[in-house]
């Protein structure tokens, strides 16, 4: 079996189950993000795939191979902390041959070892340098090549950008993932930033409250064709409409009726639904129209961010969302008569 193979894993402390009945697969060669709110597992999940903690029930298998039980030191992953843990007494170089000293590598070949790894993620020259000296992303570099000295089966870390300011966030994630694709490296990234996960992963496994696996996808499967509601309302921005199914598989959501084009398996005439629309799919026409997915309305607010333009609604009780750009962007004030247009293929049905 290639790749990595979560079978059934489950963590329980005490009577608390922090991860449940998680059955994953990881093919070799991809970046994969845990994505999900703050207590729903996804680190425990990480530290029991790098042997820090110990499945309560369930397997882990890496090509075939059953490593539930193999300790954290033979497993030859790589990981990056959320905190870094650089050790603040040694150099730079030192650091990233700290894994290497501890198995007897031969100090040339420490030092060749960090010089390459210093060039890998652009500190060439950097390595008799103190850590104190560093800034914040130059540390974050340091610890990707201190996790890659080893040269790993799997590249593991804990959301290791969430202590940068938010432009220095944005181009360390580019670097990581471009890094990524050059070394061909499997990769399991965990993080609650949905704009990072979109970023960076091939496979996206977004995990909810309840602390199970709500859906596993690519990050555009995710975002167009969220499984339930919870996914919906997680990944972007999303319109929550509840609804009920109709005889005719139309979907009345307050006193409209909407087509829409696909329905949730198993979804019976009279059952109640969620509507999920994505902002950006919501036309806002002037005034008050009719026809077809045409909901009129009163423009409660305005929000321009400069990027872009949110239309705030308030249609008949429902308050809907709409988005463009500023070259699209209708001309309406707080207060105007508009009407939103919610296209039957942007209207995804979720069973409630």
């Amino acid at each position: 079996m290639p790749g990595l193979f979560l079978e059934k894993i489950e963590k329980r402390f005490g009577g608390v189950v922090a991860v449940r009945d998680v059955t994953l697969e990881v093919p070799h060669g991809r970046l994969v993000c845990f994505l999900g709110p703050s207590g729903c597992g996804k680190t425990t999940l990480l530290r029991m795939i790098a042997g820090l903690e110990r499945p309560s029930r369930g397997r882990i298998l890496l090509d075939g191979e059953d490593i539930t039980d193999q300790p954290a030191h033979r497993r030859r992953f790589g990981m990056v902390f959320q905190s870094l843990a650089l050790f603040p007494h040694l150099t730079v170089a030192e650091n990233i041959a700290y894994s290497l000293r501890i198995r007897n590598v031969p100090a040339a070949e420490r030092r060749r070892r960090s010089e390459e790894l210093l060039e890998l993620v652009r500190l060439p020259g950097y390595g008799g340098r103190g850590v104190s000296q560093l800034s914040g992303g130059q540390r974050q570099r340091v610890a990707i090549a201190r996790a890659l000295a080893i040269e790993p089966r799997l590249f593991l870390l804990d959301e290791p950008l969430s202590a940068l300011d938010a432009k220095l966030r944005e181009e360390m994630q580019l670097e990581l993932r471009l890094l990524q694709q050059r070394l061909g490296i499997t990769t399991i990234l965990v993080t609650h930033d949905q704009r990072e996960a979109m970023t960076m992963a091939d496979w996206i496994v977004v995990m909810g409250t309840d602390n199970r696996v709500h859906q596993t996808g690519t990050p555009l499967e995710i975002y167009r064709r969220p499984a339930d509601a919870f996914v919906a309302g997680f990944i972007g921005t999303s319109n929550l409409l509840p609804g009920r199914l109709g005889e005719d598989g139309r979907v009345t959501v307050g006193r409209v009726t909407l087509r829409v084009e696909a329905l949730p398996a198993g979804a019976l005439p009279g059952c109640a639904v969620t509507l999920s629309v994505r902002p950006e799919e919501i036309p806002v026409l002037p005034g008050e129209t009719a026809g077809e997915n045409h909901l009129p309305g009163r423009v409660t607010f305005v929000r321009d961010v400069g990027s872009s333009v949110e239309i705030h609604l308030d249609c008949g009780g429902m308050a809907i969302v709409s988005a463009s750009t500023p070259k699209n962007r209708p001309a309406l004030r707080q207060g105007d008569a508009a009407t939103a247009v919610l296209p039957p293929a942007a209207c995804v049905v979720l069973a409630a």
